[in-house]
């Protein structure tokens, strides 16, 4: 039988290279190889994934770029690196906005007026930039916007909802954007993070209208509080388009997908074959309550034949008032170790593929038989914790957290179980 520590080794490999399959800059360049663009071109890249996948665009396009505007995540940035190929870059809020996505926003409209006029213009969008850039509605200021995303954060809505109460209450999303860029010739590339790749839920569909959003986010259960301002948001974004700058496009650019879970998982497979493992694609996507998803995949992996499961998705988090230290990958994997307490033919490490997992700098952890024991010297209860939503607290004890640092991409999460 293989020993742990071997086995951990093996599901680090295969989930790095999952991760080297889509990270951006690569996934940009080919995109760019494929179907280059013939004149300047003017790059604006929203997202956690903004830096890689401006520096594949600025490999590709050479002394055809003529400058940018690159909105990112903090630590997601090296600024001296962009300043020097001409990209302007700044920093946003996430996961809640900050008064720097406001700042971002306000920004972006201006250098979206400043950008050359013979330039196509180049969206690079990923993961994140619902928070990182915002141009709110009339009559919203930002303690508003950070109590909506507070609440939603905390909601366990699935992402394609949360979207919907966000682009009820914004001037550039749900294709808000297109009426400041009028007749100008446009490009978009995305990497997904979001079920079924769905273009609008991305980034909150910046390039993307959303003609039935009133309809959809009106039907939503909300508290009052909530659907009065999603109500009094609808009306202010239908003022604001009778009053837009520049008439958009009569259709909205087409979103091609660069990097996506399915090239990931792919990749996973391929990297479990050449480590010699039989691997297993489970192809329904993990979603829901991360406590209830957890238990089930550790069943699953119990009761399955031997070798790596694959799952991908993204769970939610219903977050207590005061919550602790974690996100719902270190969620799902305590949930998942409470289960496999005390098996030494199984591990489970599911990870956010960006390189965070909620309000964190861990993108995940990894688990097996001896999870409990090992943080139960420590003094801490698995059960205790996942009611607190502290379950990063007790993988730290555990020695189970992962830290891959950022990675250039975001494309859900990755789950890997692997069964000796």
């Amino acid at each position: 039988m293989t020993d742990c520590g071997e086995s951990r080794q093996r599901l680090a490999r295969i989930l790095a290279a999952a991760l080297q399959s889509v990270e951006g800059r690569a996934a940009v360049r080919r995109a760019l190889a494929a179907r280059p663009i013939a004149e300047p071109a003017w790059l604006c890249a929203i997202g956690k994934a903004a830096e890689s996948m401006a520096l594949g665009a600025c490999d590709s396009l050479g002394a055809t770029c003529a400058g940018g505007l690159l909105i990112t995540k903090s630590g997601h940035l090296n600024q001296s690196r962009l300043g020097s190929l001409g990209i302007e870059s700044l920093v946003g809020g996430h996961p809640v906005p900050t008064a720097a996505s406001l700042d971002a926003g306000a920004r972006l409209l201006a250098a979206l007026r400043e950008a050359p006029t013979d330039a196509t213009l180049l969206f690079l969008l990923s993961g994140g930039a619902s928070s990182l850039v915002e141009v709110p509605v009339a009559g919203f200021d930002l303690a508003d916007l950070q109590r909506l995303n507070r609440w939603l954060l905390g909601s366990g809505l699935p992402i394609e909802d949360m979207n919907l109460v966000r682009k009820s209450v914004s001037r550039i999303k749900a294709g808000g954007l297109l009426g400041y860029l009028a007749d100008r010739p446009i490009r978009q590339l995305a990497i997904s993070d979001v079920p079924g790749d769905r273009p609008g839920v991305i980034g909150s569909g910046l390039l993307t209208p959303e003609p039935d959003l009133a309809r959809r986010a009106r039907h939503l259960d909300l508290p009052d509080w909530l659907a009065d301002w999603i109500r009094h948001g609808l009306i202010e974004r239908a003022s604001a388009d009778r009053l837009t700058p520049a008439t958009p496009p009569d259709r909205p650019p087409a979103m091609e997908l660069v990097a996506t879970l399915t090239t990931a998982m792919n990749a996973a497979l391929e990297a479990a074959r050449r480590e010699g493992v039989t691997a297993y694609r489970h192809e329904s996507l993990v979603q829901g309550d991360a406590v209830e998803r957890g238990r089930s995949l550790a069943r699953a992996l119990m009761e399955g034949p031997p070798g790596l499961h694959l799952w991908g998705g993204e769970t939610t988090v219903r977050l207590p008032e005061s919550p602790g230290r974690g996100g719902r990958n270190q969620h799902l994997v305590l949930a998942a170790a409470v289960e496999l307490a005390g098996r030494d033919d199984c591990l489970l490490l599911s990870a956010g593929t960006d390189g965070t997992d909620g309000p964190t700098n861990d993108a995940g952890a990894l688990v097996d038989g001896g999870t409990l024991g090992r943080a139960q010297l420590a003094g801490l209860d698995a059960l205790d914790c996942l009611e607190r939503a502290d379950s990063g607290t007790f993988l730290e004890a555990s020695g189970d957290l992962i830290d891959t640092g950022p990675t250039g991409t975001n494309v859900m999460d990755l789950i890997l179980g692997l069964k000796l």
